[in-house]
């Protein structure tokens, strides 16, 4: 089934890419923690995001994780590509090889490192969405890249061909309302906060791209089934109670280290963070072990 505005919803997960002891890619790994969620019910999986570790990934290890995770997946559920770089030809290109292996569509931030324009960030989302035949998701993490992609400007982009969703992940909430109000009928707006998701299903958010859903994936879709079914106070109840963990899979002390570090201690795939990112220090590490035990998943 295509990718429309129409059908992505749900609890897309942030999946990891694993890393074996010598930092090379894992992809048996990554098949298996694929395996994992999809068995879970999540309703997607976005690759080679920033809880991939896309920025310390080389080209070649990006479409083979892509490549590795489309195919264990086999049309079970949409997988969509982080195909993010800072500067427009890259990210084509990058684009390109995720329709090579068969990604349900694309998933681009903004470009990081230099400051540009709205008009010039428009040519760089034009561009791509002519040049790779995927349905593309728009990414705003204006914290990490340094370009905000505003409402305005994605209201000028839901009319471009293939792209089809937003992933909002500005902190200011007010922000998430605004994109559904201008654009929530042109295109999907999904949240990218795991700490949000309940009030963003409750504001009309289609879903989540989430990184907690890689560590606890049935409940997080277990929130997405009680909002569509109207029992909005017990989801809401389950968002508190998983705050325990949530609280350690966003900014500080940073999202791959302790979700990496979840990962392991529930047994499952994932290895260390590639260099320069840090890994958990103790203390960390006994909160995201206190934060699994409160949620009842450590034997």
């Amino acid at each position: 089934m295509k990718l429309t505005a129409q059908n992505l919803h749900g609890v897309i997960v942030a999946i990891v890419t694993p890393f074996q002891a010598n930092h090379d890619v894992d992809l048996a790994g990554a098949k298996q923690l694929t395996r994992f969620l999809i068995d879970a019910g999540v309703h997607g999986i976005m690759t080679t995001g920033g809880n991939g570790e896309f920025p310390h990934m080389l080209r070649e290890e990006k479409q083979a994780v892509t490549a590795a995770i489309v195919e264990e997946a086999a049309g079970a559920i949409p997988i969509i590509a982080g195909t993010a770089a800072a500067g427009t030809r890259e990210a084509v290109l990058l684009g390109q090889d995720a329709q090579a292996v068969g990604a349900d569509g694309t998933v681009v931030t903004a470009p990081y490192y230099f400051q540009v324009s709205e008009d010039a960030l428009f040519v760089h989302y034009q561009t791509i969405a002519a040049e790779v035949d995927l349905p593309m998701v728009l990414y705003n993490n204006p914290l990490y890249t340094g370009n905000e992609i505003t409402p305005s400007l994605i209201d000028r982009l839901a009319g471009e061909p293939n792209v089809i969703g937003l992933k909002q992940s500005n902190a200011d909430f007010g922000m998430l309302m605004e994109n559904i109000r201008m654009n929530g009928d042109k295109i999907a707006v999904l949240t990218g906060i795991d700490s949000q998701f309940y009030a963003a299903l409750a504001a009309g958010a289609k879903g989540i791209f989430s990184t907690a859903a890689c560590v606890i994936p049935r409940e997080m879709v277990a929130i997405y089934d009680l909002v569509q079914a109207g029992n909005f106070e017990e989801a809401r109840q389950l968002q508190l109670k998983l705050q325990v963990l949530n609280r350690y899979l966003e900014y500080d002390p940073g999202y791959v280290g302790p979700c990496k570090a979840a990962l392991r201690m529930l047994g499952l795939p994932a290895g260390p963070v590639r260099g320069p990112l840090p890994e958990v220090t103790p203390d960390e590490e006994a909160g995201v072990r206190s934060g699994l035990a409160a949620l009842r998943l450590l034997a």
